[in-house]
Order: C-alpha cells, then structure tokens, then sequence
C-alpha cells in the first residue's frame, strides 16, 4: 500500500527568527515495494519472514524498477529543500584548497600527492633534489567520468618502474598496472581481478593476492573465497603468472606477501576472521630456503617493521592487548626467543617506524595519537609534540635523516611538518589555506557513563560563542567496531554545519581500538548490545547537559556505523530528530551471504553458528526490529547506498528502507538516496561527493526546522 506523508512545521533560524513560518515540502508517496509472503526461514525453531528477499537480486529488472522509482521520490524530496545549494556551494569553497601528502624520500628522490582543490583525485609527483616536480601519475585522466580510482603504489627495489592499482566505481575489485618510471610510459602487463593486495617487488617482477574471475553478472555479489597469491614477470600476460601460495583447506583465508626492500626476507601473512593472522618468514637468498613460522596463533596481530642486521623488529599484541614492540633474530625467529624492545604500556601502541636509526612510535591515549622517540634498544628519548587533539601519520625511513608527518584534527586542516629527530623540533613544510576561521571553534573531551558503568570517551566541536541553550543542531557520528580507532580528523564536509551553530560529536564506542584488544571484544558478537547503549549514553548525556534536545539531535554513521544508526534507532528513536545510515550491515541474520560478509562474523557471528548467538542478532538486527504502530514516531531517515558496492551489498539498505517505508513510523520522512557508478566510499568524484555531503547536511537541517544561514 502507497503511504502519504505530511510534513508541516516552522522553520527556526539560527542567525533571525522568520516573521512567518514557512511550510516544509510535502512528500506525497512512497513507491510500491511487493512483498513476497512465502519467504519464510526458519532459525532454530524461530519462523523470521523476509518478504522483500527479491530486493537481493540487484541486477534483475524488478529492482533496477524499484530503485528508479526511489530515486525519483528522493530527488523531488530533496530539491525542495531552499537552502541545499547554499550548502553545496558553501562546500565547493570550502574543498577548493590545496592539499598534500608527507613526501616519501626513495632512491633520492621524494614521491607525494597533490589536490589542486577540485580535483577529483589527487596527482602523483616525483621530484629530484633542486629540480622542479613531475608528475608521475594523474588518476583524474584514467577515466572521463572520474570514476576509475588510485588504489595505491609501489615503486620496483631498483627504482626503475612503478605497479600502481586502479578501482572501477568503488568496487573492492582491483587492476594492476606498470609504469616506466624514467620515461613515463605504461607497460603492456595488466592484472585483472585482485583483491585485498598490493604489488610486492620481487626482481623483475611482484607478488600479488586475487581470486579467480567471477562469473558473468556476479562481479558485485558473489562470495569471495579461495584467496592467492601469484607472482608476475614483467613482460608477460596474466594467464602466465605463477600460482606461489594458496591454501584449499581454508578457502576463508587471506594471503598477503611482503618483501624488505634489500629482497633478502620475504614475510606470509595467513589471516581468517578478524583482525589476526600467523606470520612466516623466508630466506630469499638461501637457493632450498623454506618458510619458518613465526608465529601461529591467528587471534593476534603480527606486523613486522622491518629487518636490521638480520633482526627482525615485529609490532604485536599477543600477550599485550594494548601492543607492544619486539625483537628475534631472523635465524631463530620463533616466539620463546622473542625479546621485548618497548614492553605494552597503558596507552594503545598504534604503529612503529623506523627513522634515522632510531624508532617513532605512536600511542593512541583516549582516542588522541600521542607520538615519541625511542632508540632501537627501546629508551625513550623524547615525545613529539603535537598541535592538540589529533591523528598523526609519519613518512620515515631507517637510512634516511629526513622525517615528514602530517597532522590534522577537527578544525585542524591535514598539515604536513618536516621533523629534526636529533633536536626534537617541527617546522611547517606545507599548510593549507581552507576558507574559515579555526579560531572561532572549540574542541573539548568529555567521559559519558555508559549503561554498565563504562566511560565512554566524545569529542566536542563547536563555536566558542554558542550557547548551550538545548537548541544547538548536533550531529553525533559514530563505528563502534572491528577494532577501529575514531581519532580526530579534519573534514570540511562539516564545516557549514559548525559554522552554522551546530555541534559535531565524535564517540568512541566499544567495539573499536581506543583502549586496546579488551574495549574490542567488549563490542562483539554476544556483547554488541554494549555499543549500542554506549551510543545512546551519548546522546542522553548531551540532552542531559543541554548541549541540545531530541529535536536537535541527529545520529549518522557509516557501514558498522550504519549498522549503528540502524539499531539505536530501533531501540530508541524518541532521542532524534534525523538519522542518516549510510552503506549500512542491515540484515543480520543473512549478511554472512554476500561477497565478503562472512569475514565479518568474528565480530558479529552468525545466525548459523548457535541459537544464542542467532536470537542476539536477531534482537539488534535494524531490518528486524523496526517498531511499528500509531504511538510510534521515528525520527527522518535517509539512507543511503551506492549499486556498485561489493562489500555491503545495496540489498541491506533497499530491504531496511522497503521495510521503514512499510511500517507505521510516524510522519516523518524515509527516504533512501542510491548512488550511481559508486561503492562503499571510495572512488566517487569530487562533484559526487559534494552533492552527497550537500544532501546529508541539508536534510538534516531542514528536518530539524533550522534554515542555513551561509557563512557569507
């Protein structure tokens, strides 16, 4: 049944109240979305419908028709907004300023990229010492439409060519393709269908990681299995490379290769679920060499940061959940003769790096990288300051005296700085010059008490002159989840929405790495309900500290994120105005099915594995927990998807809003913006990009009866 929707209300200015208020557009009906009443399956007894099944098929011509007609619907709902091209306009000036990457100093010479300010990807340079920059690469040329996408480079270990790795509308699918780096001709080698790889340099030729072609049609959908390796020679075609590893018994294993840069140690990462993998090492330059394993226990992380003298420096948190730094002999690597360098401390180890013969390690200290100088025998020398509040990134190399890194929080634009290890001292190298004012902004950390007792740390943001009066527009984002660390970061998505009088807040849930492998697991599968009321904590503490109020409120998160804004919704929708999931994990009880779903399930398990663990999804799950009724009003929703994404499938989002529409959630709207040509996140030109931030923004103002008023 086609349903109605009236929405009338004022509109509250910010900046002046309206002598008159003006009517908010009236969405007159939601497209028709057949429900097949025999789809019915049975989970340990349990009979779970699942009439909108058909919506799985994206290719089929049923939903191409469905899709077209939510477009339509979501097009005319969103260009009546009056304000939404003051929005898109306001972040076209905002992105239009240059940016850079930290140099990586090779073979003498520096590789780093650039942004002209709209372009839709950054160029590659190359620059000798005293000469002017080349460029290397322009991914903006590799396709007209700007919807082939850099994937990552490596250069050869004699720096004569350079394999880089393409993406097609955002897929996960990957291309691989061979530059002369002197001349600046491409090679005629090209790797089609890798995934989850890069290019390891080995002679005269790489290691790379790909599946075996899928079938015709299911390129975007079907299941990923059987992951290997395979070494390609220069000059040769794909069908010629040599199978190097795969493993048949465990066809859910990933496989990755890695090589020092003097090719006498090659490393093999096996990994299944999670974040974890074993780790092998190989002596390349012993003729009847084999793998010697270092470690087998896939419930840890293993990194290797590199090999000197034949010692072998290895980042890991097994026996440390918050990391922690050792060291073996590349001739007896195994675990009992492991030596501690930097033993675990109480704040999160993120990453190790070797520079100018020492070590920079970064801490993560309640969300906030914290960065430091360590002798290789593990003495701490000195901590390097940073601005405040931020994320850091280091561009450093064992042999080489030069340090680069870049910075960047919340209204702190990406600054790349040039380091002195010996004296401890940062100068600017390259700053940006983005259109606003940091000044007027304020950022403060607060603890919020979650339902058993937990802190749960949040970022602030907002104008130093605001008053906390409860009406204060906040948009409140959030993961929770496959032990990722929310840091601080700069975006100017944001900006006409701080500038604006909003709040921008940043949780950080159980589920992701912000206090090591414990605060991980205390978000996973049977304990995933923790995040979800950390969440709500959240947002209950700033309606309690009036910060804002549920009509100001809007909860937005992305792929686990917008599994997030999914379920806390569900469970608690009298604390939003607007929620925005994007590329969301809808479906719990089928995600497992689809592409690269099953790797998932070391957070979340599956409704497969025990009636327990099928009856905690099926509590949580957003498409299955929808409330319905006439004393139900859910907040505005839109959710968003794109029809090339082949890691969270569309049909998660087109069968939660098929469902959303269907049920009696109130009058507020629920709409569903799909993207075209477009995949999880990545890819999508610049323009694509301001118009899907444009469309979020301003349907979250207009829903909260606040009208954009533009910085000029």
């Amino acid at each position: 049944m086609k349903k109605a929707i009236l929405i009338m209300g004022s509109v509250i200015a910010l900046a002046a109240c309206q002598e008159k208020p003006q009517p908010r557009y009236q969405v007159a009906q939601y497209p028709e979305t057949f429900r097949d009443e025999t789809v019915v399956d049975d989970y340990f007894g349990t009979k779970v419908a699942d009439p909108y099944r058909w919506l799985e098929n994206d290719t089929s011509e049923q939903t191409t028709a469905w899709v077209n007609a939510q477009r339509a619907v979501t097009d005319d709902y969103l260009s009546h907004i009056p304000f939404r091209g003051a929005i898109k306009e306001r972040l076209t000036t905002l992105m239009n300023y240059e940016r850079y990457s930290a140099p990586h100093k090779r073979f003498g010479r520096y590789i780093y990229s650039k942004n002209d300010g709209l372009q839709n990807q950054s160029v590659i340079y190359i620059q000798y010492p005293d000469q002017e920059p080349e460029v290397l690469l322009d991914p903006n040329k590799l396709s007209d439409d700007g919807t082939v996408a850099f994937g990552g480079g490596s250069q050869s270990n004699d720096g004569k060519y350079y394999a880089y790795l393409i993406q097609r509308s955002g897929s996960d699918w990957v291309e691989i393709y061979v530059m002369d780096i002197a001349t600046k001709e491409l090679l005629p080698d090209h790797i089609e269908w890798a995934k989850f790889t890069g290019a390891s340099w080995y002679k005269d030729g790489f290691f790379y990681a790909a599946y075996d072609k899928p079938v015709a049609g299911k390129e975007f959908s079907n299941v990923n299995e059987n992951h290997k390796i395979y070494y390609h020679k220069l000059g040769t075609k794909q069908d010629q490379d040599q199978l190097f590893y795969s493993n048949p018994a465990q066809p859910r294993y990933f496989h990755q290769v890695d090589l020092t840069e003097d090719e006498h140690y090659m490393f093999l990462f096996e990994s299944g679920q999670g974040a974890g993998s074993t780790l092998w090492i190989r002596d390349m330059q012993d003729p009847k060499g084999k793998f010697v394993q270092i470690a087998d226990n896939m419930d840890y992380q293993y990194m290797p940061i590199d090999v000197i003298n034949d010692e072998i420096y290895i980042y890991t948190n097994y026996d440390a959940p918050k990391g922690r730094v050792v060291k073996v002999s590349a001739k007896a690597p195994q675990m009992e003769n492991w030596k501690d360098i930097i033993p675990e401390s109480d704040n999160v180890l993120v990453s190790a790096q070797l520079a100018n013969g020492k070590m920079i390690v970064t801490y993560d200290k309640d969300a906030a990288n914290h960065a430091y100088v360590y002798t290789m025998d593990g003495e701490q020398l000195h901590e390097i300051a940073l601005p405040t509040y931020g994320e850091v990134g280091f561009s450093c190399r064992y042999d080489e005296p030069e340090v680069y890194y870049g910075f960047t929080s919340f209204v702190y634009p990406t600054t790349i700085f040039k380091y002195d290890i010996d004296s401890n001292e940062s100068t600017v190298f390259r700053a940006p010059a983005v259109d606003f004012d940091p000044e007027a902004f304020a950022t403060e950390q607060v603890f919020v008490i979650s339902k058993d007792g937990t802190k749960v740390p949040m970022f602030l943001t907002y104008k130093k002159d605001l008053k906390m009066d409860g009406k204060n527009p906040t948009l409140l984002y959030g993961y929770g989840g496959f032990n990722i660390t929310l840091n601080p970061g700069f975006s100017t998505s944001r900006l006409p929405f701080l500038e604006n009088g909003g709040i921008y807040a940043q949780m950080n849930l159980r589920g992701g790495n912000e206090y090591g492998e414990e605060w991980h697991l205390a978000g996973t599968k049977l304990e995933k309900q923790n995040v979800f009321d950390d969440c709500i904590a959240c947002a209950e503490y700033l309606i309690q500290k009036n910060y804002t109020s549920p009509d100001y409120l809007a909860l937005n998160g992305g792929s686990n994120g917008g599994l997030l804004v999914g379920a806390v919704v569900n469970q608690r929708p009298d604390l939003f105005k607007v929620a925005v999931p994007q590329v969301g994990v809808m479906d719990m009880l089928r995600y497992h099915l689809f592409t690269i779903g099953w790797n998932w399930a070391s957070d979340y398990g599956t409704s497969e594995d025990d009636e327990a663990m099928f009856k905690a999804l099926y509590a949580y799950s957003p498409l299955h927990t929808i409330k319905s009724g006439a004393d139900v009003h859910y907040p505005a929703i839109m959710v968003t998807t794109a029809d090339h994404d082949d890691r969270v499938v569309p049909a998660h989002s087109f069968k939660y809003a098929a469902a959303l529409q269907a049920a009696q959630t109130g009058d507020e709207p629920k709409i569903i913006r799909i993207d075209s040509k477009a995949g999880h996140g990545g890819g999508k030109p610049i323009a694509k990009v301001l118009e899907e931030q444009a469309d979020i923004y301003s349907f979250i103002l207009y829903n909260m009866g606040v009208e954009y008023r533009s910085k000029k």
